[in-house]
């Protein structure tokens, strides 16, 4: 498996790999209507533009010679010296492959090169990926409930990775 940096050109890749892990991650812990508003509102291809253009996010994709498995976005400097994880998805027919972690690494040591000693990233509070961050070294540093409108919250925990030690 390879990373690629994905650009404008990867942007409806994105939002496809996105629609094939979204509800699935989701259905369990959000309602219909609140997995529809959040998905619109960070995988249209509008968002996604936005996100690379105006905000300054990266994103990477994991694939090999037949097929991609996932992505993540992330922002080096969110605050000086801390690379934030915006997203990390894998494909469900891919989870528990060590994608998720070649996607990690990857941003880790884009973080390194830029000098950034600190990961964070916020995970919902239900969501079972939260086992995976704690099994590859984050900690949880906090809890915020995020208002994104319409009436709904984003529920999560902090989560940091030490770079440094």
């Amino acid at each position: 498996m390879e990373i690629v940096k994905a650009g404008l050109k990867d942007i409806l890749l994105i939002n496809k790999l996105a629609e094939q892990v979204w509800e699935p991650t989701y259905k369990e812990i959000l309602s219909p209507e609140q997995l529809q508003y959040m998905f619109t509102m960070m995988y249209s291809k509008e968002s996604i533009n936005e996100q690379i253009v105006k905000k300054g996010h990266e994103y990477l994709l994991v694939k090999d010679d037949t097929q991609y498995y996932g992505f993540a976005s992330y922002e080096i400097n969110a605050k000086p010296g801390v690379t934030k994880i915006h997203k990390i998805y894998v494909l469900p027919n891919a989870q528990g492959k060590g994608v998720g972690r070649i996607l990690l690494s990857a941003v880790e040591k884009e973080a390194m090169v830029m000098n950034n000693t600190i990961i964070t990233l916020n995970v919902n509070r239900f969501n079972s990926a939260l086992h995976f961050y704690k099994k590859t070294g984050f900690q949880k540093v906090g809890e915020e409930d995020i208002d994104i409108g319409r009436g709904y919250l984003m529920e999560d925990f902090i989560l940091e990775k030490n770079l440094a030690l």
